[in-house]
Order: structure tokens, then C-alpha cells, then sequence
């Protein structure tokens, strides 16, 4: 909205400094500034009126040091990221950018989601929360909205640069046209793109959509499940989400802007330089939650903020043709989802093959997810939680090489 309000005043008026509203980087820094500010002075105002309508995390005895005592701090804090997200995003962002859109409905759609979840679970005194066939319905319902924009908006392009250059007197020219494209990007590998609609050239044209968007809903469904499952001990899901949300902010500015774009060789996508104020805002929001997610956590996201901070990663590196990287970039998430499946696994395994004594004393992990392992080996929250983070970044350094390495 400002950006609108000050691009008036610039062009009609040519008001003094209103130009520079123009500018990404001004915008993405009054965003990410104006997050942090929302989370720290709303966030304690937020967490006493969770406090005063007794909306308490109701928790189970799982034999972890300390746990008990966080029976009844509240949760659904998600509202702190998500008042922190939307309002930087609504002010500093040009809401006529599909993107930006995309982003926004995966945001409001899937705290929804996680809100029915915790009302449930707090409310009504069902600890099994939203049954999982909602989640899921909720999740693919989403993936169709982001699939279907992405592969029918004519706005979602890529630029494709002639062979041939042109000879002036300013020197060389490479010639270029905007194309619809599902081209996405394929890390360390030297010509590092392939082309989606290549999986719908065996379907007859009508239902030529359906393979990239299924591949749109299971990635959205997984980042967002795994996030949901990385929420686990304090601190843990927001920080990662922090570093994995600068090092979206990097590959969009990089992606959306010409020179640095031809510079390392990268695929430009117009518009897309846009995500970086939304990526801005969304590293605010999850450091601002950690002011009083951080341990001792004075407030839990619940699912309503962790579901929607899988769904915006998943929704960002689809829009940024980075969905290849998630398995690195989210390794974090990644290992938390596999050591549940790995557990539920060998523990069935175990139970068919040598009874169910022998499963329930030989498990794969002390607890699982991965986190609970930890705490059961005698490591403390805080300890594993900054080990997670350490990794994280490591992880996240890793997928920036990939602009150069391949």
C-alpha cells in the first residue's frame, strides 16, 4: 500500500524522497525492521490475552527433563508471526505481484488450517486435534491454488536470452524475451534446468497440468508436515525457519535482478525480485517469535503458526524454482520427518517379525522425532536446539554454493 501511495506522490507530485519506495532493498529493510517491531510490542499483548482466555499447550508425560513444566503455556502464538508477516507485507509489498498474492493466500490458508487444529485440541479437549484427512484436504487444496497459478498465470515467467548479440555503439546487447515457463532449476548440474511440461507431453493436452501440480501439492504438503513436526522444543522450528527464510530472500534478489542474474549465470525470473520484501518480513516475524518462543518459551506457535511456516517456504522455493534445493535447504525438516517414518517403521517391522515386547525395548531411536532422541540422551533444549541451528546454516551455505559450484 505504500508503495502505491508513495509512487502517486513521486509521480504526480514528485514529492521529496518519495522515490525511494522504488527501491527493493529500501522496502525489504522497512519490512523486516517493522516485523520485528510488531512482534516485540504486539507479541506480549498477544500472549496475555492467550493467558487470560486460558489457552494453555495441554501436554503429555513423555518422560523428557523439563517438559511438565510448560504445562500451560499458551500456544497458538502463531498469530505473533502472522500479524508480524502480513501487515510488513501489505504495507511495503506490490500486492499486484502474483507472487506476493501466492504467498499472502498460502499464509492466511494454512494458519487457518492450524488454527481449526489448536481450537480443537484447546477448545474442545480433543488432543488428537483436526483429523489428519482435513489437514491433508487443506494442504492439497492449497497446492492446487499454487500449481494451477503457476502453471496458467501468463504473469509467472522466466527470461530466455537470444544466441545471438547485438553489436552497438555501447557494445554488446544480448537480446532476451520473457517466456511462460515451468523451467525450474536442478543444483550442482552445469546446464541446470529442466523443463516440467516435459511430464505432461504423454497426457492428452487437457490434463497436461496434472503432473507438475501433484508435484506442487506433495512438495507443500511435505515442507509444511515437516515443519509441523520440527515444532518440537523451543525455539527450534522459528530459527530454522529464520535461516531458511534469509537464504530465500538471497536466491530471490539474486533471481529477479538482471545483472547479478547473467553475472553467475542463474535463470532471471521477472517479478520475482518482489519476494525478497515478503522474505524480509517473514525472517522478522520468526526472530521477533523468538524473543518469547526462546527457551524458556513464554508462548508456543501451535500449529497455527508451524503449518503455515512449512506451507510459505514450500509456496517461496516453487515460486523461486528452487523446489530441487528443499531436500538440502530444509534438510533440517527433512531428518525430523524421517526419523518418524524410520521409527514407525522398524518399530512395526520389529513387532511382526519378534513380538511386541521385543519392539517396544529395541527401538531404532530413544523417541522420536529426532529432537526427543537428544533430549533423551541427557543433551539440553538449548544445546540441541543451537546444534540444529549450526547445521541448518550449514546447510544453508551449501545450497548458496550451488550458484556457483555445478
Amino acid at each position: 500500500m505504500l508503495y502505491y501511495l508513495f509512487e502517486y506522490l513521486d509521480r504526480v507530485f514528485d514529492f521529496p524522497g518519495a522515490g525511494v519506495f522504488q527501491y527493493i532493498s529500501f522496502r525489504a529493510m522497512g519490512a523486516i525492521v517493522l516485523s520485528l517491531l510488531i512482534a516485540a510490542y504486539y507479541g506480549r499483548r498477544i500472549i496475555d490475552l492467550l493467558r487470560k482466555l486460558q489457552i494453555g499447550e495441554s501436554i503429555r508425560d513423555l518422560g523428557l527433563e523439563g517438559q511438565m513444566q510448560k504445562k500451560g503455556t499458551p500456544t497458538m502464538g502463531g498469530f505473533i508471526i502472522l500479524a508480524s508477516l502480513v501487515v510488513p507485507v501489505l504495507l511495503f509489498a506490490k500486492l499486484s505481484n502474483v507472487y506476493i498474492v501466492l504467498l499472502l493466500v498460502a499464509t492466511v490458508w494454512t494458519c487457518g488450517i492450524g488454527f481449526a487444529d489448536d481450537y480443537i485440541k484447546v477448545f474442545k479437549k480433543d488432543k488428537e486435534g483436526l483429523k489428519g484427512i482435513f489437514k491433508v484436504i487443506g494442504q492439497v487444496g492449497l497446492g492446487l491454488i499454487v500449481g494451477l497459478t503457476l502453471y496458467f498465470n501468463d504473469y509467472v515467467k522466466i527470461r530466455s536470452y537470444d544466441k545471438a548479440k547485438i553489436i552497438s555503439s555501447v557494445g554488446e546487447i544480448q537480446k532476451y524475451t520473457d517466456v511462460h515457463s515451468l523451467t525450474t532449476t536442478v543444483p550442482f548440474m552445469k546446464n541446470n534446468e529442466i523443463d516440467y511440461s516435459i511430464l505432461g507431453s504423454f497426457l492428452p493436452e487437457s490434463l497436461a497440468w496434472l503432473p507438475y501440480v501433484l508435484i506442487v501439492i506433495f512438495i507443500i504438503t511435505a515442507v509444511s508436515n515437516g515443519a509441523n513436526i520440527t515444532d518440537g522444543i523451543d525455539g527450534l522450528a522459528a530459527g530454522t525457519s529464520a535461516i531458511i527464510g534469509m537464504t530465500l530472500a538471497i536466491f530471490a534478489y539474486l533471481s529477479g535482478n538482471k545483472v547479478f542474474s547473467q553475472y553467475l549465470n542463474i535463470m532471471m525470473i521477472p517479478n520475482s525480485g518482489e519476494v525478497v520484501i515478503f522474505c524480509a518480513a517473514f525472517v522478522g516475524a520468526c526472530v521477533g517469535f523468538l524473543w518469547y518462543n526462546s527457551y524458556p518459551a513464554q508462548v508456543f506457535m501451535g500449529d497455527t503458526g508451524s503449518l503455515m511456516l512449512g506451507s510459505v517456504i514450500a509456496v517461496l522455493a516453487l515460486s523461486l524454482r528452487k523446489e530441487l534445493l528443499i531436500p538440502i535447504l530444509c534438510g533440517i525438516f527433512l531428518i525430523e520427518n524421517l526419523s518418524v517414518i524410520l521409527q514407525v517403521s522398524y518399530f512395526k517391522y520389529q513387532k511382526k517379525r519378534r513380538g511386541l515386547e521385543f519392539a517396544q525395548k529395541n527401538r531404532l531411536f530413544l523417541m522420536s522425532p529426532l529432537h526427543h532422541h537428544f533430549q533423551k540422551k541427557g543433551y539440553h533444549e538449548a544445546k540441541i536446539v543451537t546444534r540444529f541451528w549450526i547445521v541448518g546454516i550449514v546447510l544453508a551455505v551449501v545450497c548458496l554454493v550451488t550458484l556457483k559450484l555445478r
